[in-house]
């Protein structure tokens, strides 16, 4: 029972609180299927899929010969694969350590994936022995889920119970890979054995399709309950969707799954506020706006068109929302468990611009992709994607380049903003603000927090979140370091920190944008708890366009504790006090200097060392943490800090 307890606490902290409860009950695809006859434009057959066939070999001959060579070179690698048998101990490892194995349970996906692209660009049934095992090994296992999502099976926790199918991310991510390995190759396997292709069915439709069509109480459908919905809906959502296509046969359960998928989809839609801003942060947009939009996409595909909502203002946000926090290359604003630097996804930004008629987007696709080398090597993801990738290759690298680099942008809804010294330049000042609740997805205690950049590097920064473990979406999840308001840009009062929960949140955050300067404002003093004894922490981010910016606090205490009270900057320059009242920031392009009242402020440096793996890859050289204590704490006073380019104080 108490596994199971702990499984049900990680969920409602992975997917935390549907964005302060505001949660509108539009239903856009629902509505629009109702304006035409879904049954009618729904194909039976496989007459919807618009990728190139197995035997079409023009489309594959086609391929740019070094990438073909590529993707052949990559699938003879598991000529000699010996397929792994997933141990009880693997799946037992994540209740008794924490870890959650998943390189063990990726490995013979990518295996599997690698083998059919490269019998796709070759065509000769060279890796189809290979293929056949790959799939058997995944008709022979009883549960293609991770271990740390058992606790959606109602016995407890730490093996999978076999009679009760569950669909997590990765029961999902198989389903697509194996439906696509039955259209490309069945014909081929009955060649080999008829048991083959029917086994496959079979195990697809026992473990995957049936309980799709006859459950509801998955919480990432949010049929039962709408409160925690998060990108696992669009994410296996959209898996489904190609499975339910290929795999079932019968005509009115083949209906009753899109129904279902339109319905569970618009539960995550209605979940999004206005502004279309992604809580989780643009690293998740990916799994969440972008695989929303893959499933737009098929459904407007397979319906010829008529099943179309990409004219919906909503839709046309949540899409702007990956290029209205975008710093410079490769950075985007990340708050919460989002990373610093984002892989970029160039192809689906250009498609969904594209399906919104928005240029600013297409061509930031396009730049993403020649910035980042995109098509120059095998694609990553199943094969649906890939090939997707392949017959859009030409187009996106031949498409009109520009860097989204937008003057500022306000999403009032989430309460997230910034702005730079000029339009059109990464050059001088980026700042990101957030005001907020310290329950969104994928949570920090961050309410009121900021990023610093200057000419496109950073400065002051969001640490992000270290490697996964069960740690993390657990009780103890705030006992880690990178989730403490202490380790974010903002203050610790009377040596209390922020606390976790939906009550826990910032008011009246406002945002202004001018030629001369751009002002974020909010009141933090309910983001800490009682014991903290504020009254009012007003927060203001001032950034004087290509001259300083300025972190303005003015607070109101009803006791002061013996404990200290401090203003707490998070950088990955390098620190150190120049002189009393200017602290030096030396980053790889220049330099600034962070000015404070000497007579108020306490300087101390903290150096931290970074062993995470995960947060190696952002911060190698580690970070420093500025403290800057009041040398006498009053019940009322005012700070200032600012920042500028040069010694003296702007």
């Amino acid at each position: 029972m108490i596994h199971k307890i702990i499984g049900i606490l990680a969920m409602l902290l992975f997917t935390a609180a549907i964005r302060g409860s505001s949660y509108t009950r539009r239903d856009i695809l629902y509505h629009k299927s109702q304006s035409v006859d879904l049954a009618g434009i729904i194909t039976m057959d496989d007459s919807w899929v618009y990728y190139p066939s197995y035997s079409d070999r023009s489309f594959w001959s086609e391929v740019p010969p070094a990438l073909a060579k590529a993707y052949i070179k990559k699938a003879e690698r598991y000529l000699d694969y010996n397929w792994p048998s997933v141990k009880a101990t693997d799946y037992l490892e994540f209740i008794r350590s924490g870890d959650r194995r998943q390189e063990i349970f990726g490995a013979p996906k990518g295996a599997l994936v690698s083998l059919m692209m490269g019998e796709l660009m070759e065509g000769q049934g060279r890796f189809l022995d290979q293929i056949i095992n790959g799939v058997w090994f995944y008709c022979e296992q009883g549960w293609w889920g991770w271990s740390a999502h058992m606790y959606l099976q109602k016995a407890p926790i730490g093996l999978p119970d076999v009679e009760d199918h569950t669909i997590d991310l990765n029961v999902g991510d198989v389903a697509n890979l194996l439906s696509w390995a039955w259209y490309y190759f069945h014909e081929k396997f009955d060649r080999v054995h008829p048991l083959i292709s029917t086994r496959l069915h079979h195990e697809i439709q026992k473990k995957v399709i049936d309980p799709y069509l006859e459950r509801t109480d998955f919480w990432w459908m949010g049929i039962e309950d709408q409160s925690h919905i998060n990108n696992w809906n669009p994410w296996i959502n959209y898996n489904m969707l190609n499975c339910i296509l290929l795999m079932e046969k019968e005509p009115d359960r083949k209906i009753a799954g899109i129904k279902k998928i339109i319905r569970s989809l618009d539960v995550f839609i209605n979940s999004y506020p206005d502004d279309g801003a992604c809580n989780e942060g643009p690293t998740y947009w990916g799994a969440a706006s972008a695989d929303l939009f893959k499933s737009l996409h098929l459904l407007k595909k397979m319906s010829g068109g008529k099943l179309d909502v990409f004219d919906h203002q909503l839709i046309k946000n949540m899409g702007k929302y990956i290029y209205k926090v975008y710093i410079h290359y490769p950075y985007f604003v990340n708050f919460g468990d989002a990373d610093a630097k984002t892989s970029s996804y160039p192809l689906d930004i250009y498609m969904y611009g594209k399906a919104i008629q928005d240029p600013v987007m297409q061509k930031f696709g396009a730049f993403l992709a020649k910035k980042s080398g995109w098509g120059q090597q095998p694609f990553a993801g199943n094969p649906d994607g890939q090939i997707n990738r392949l017959m859009m290759r030409d187009e996106l690298l031949n498409a009109d380049v520009s860097e989204a680099l937008i003057g500022h942008f306000w999403l009032p809804d989430t309460e997230v903003a910034g702005a730079r010294d000029a339009k059109g330049s990464h050059h001088g000042f980026y700042f990101a603000a957030k005001g907020g609740f310290n329950a969104e997805g994928h949570n920090h205690n961050d309410a009121g927090a900021f990023v610093l950049y200057y000419d496109g590097r950073p400065v002051l920064v969001d640490v992000g979140r270290e490697a996964y473990t069960a740690k993390t979406f657990s009780g103890d999840r705030y006992k880690i370091w990178t989730m403490q308001s202490q380790y974010h840009n903002l203050p610790r009062i009377n040596g209390i920190d922020q606390a976790p929960g939906k009550a826990y949140k910032a008011h009246h955050t406002t945002f202004t944008n001018s030629d001369r300067q751009a002002v974020f404002s909010t009141d933090i003093s309910d983001a800490y708890p009682k014991k903290a004894k504020v009254d009012v922490w007003k927060r203001k981010y001032v950034l004087k366009k290509n001259k300083s910016f300025e972190i303005i606090d003015a607070y109101r205490l009803h006791e002061v504790k013996d404990k200290p009270t401090s203003l707490h900057f998070m950088t990955c320059s390098k620190a150190g006090l120049l002189r009393p009242g200017t602290i030096k920031l030396d980053y790889d392009s220049g330099t600034l200097y962070l000015h404070y009242d000497r007579m108020q402020l306490e300087p101390v440096l903290e150096q931290i060392s970074i062993a995470d793996e995960k947060l190696k890859q952002y911060w190698p050289e580690g970070l420093t943490r500025i403290v800057l204590s009041m040398k006498k704490v009053r019940l009322k006073e005012k700070v200032t800090v600012k920042i500028s380019p040069g010694m003296r104080e702007p």
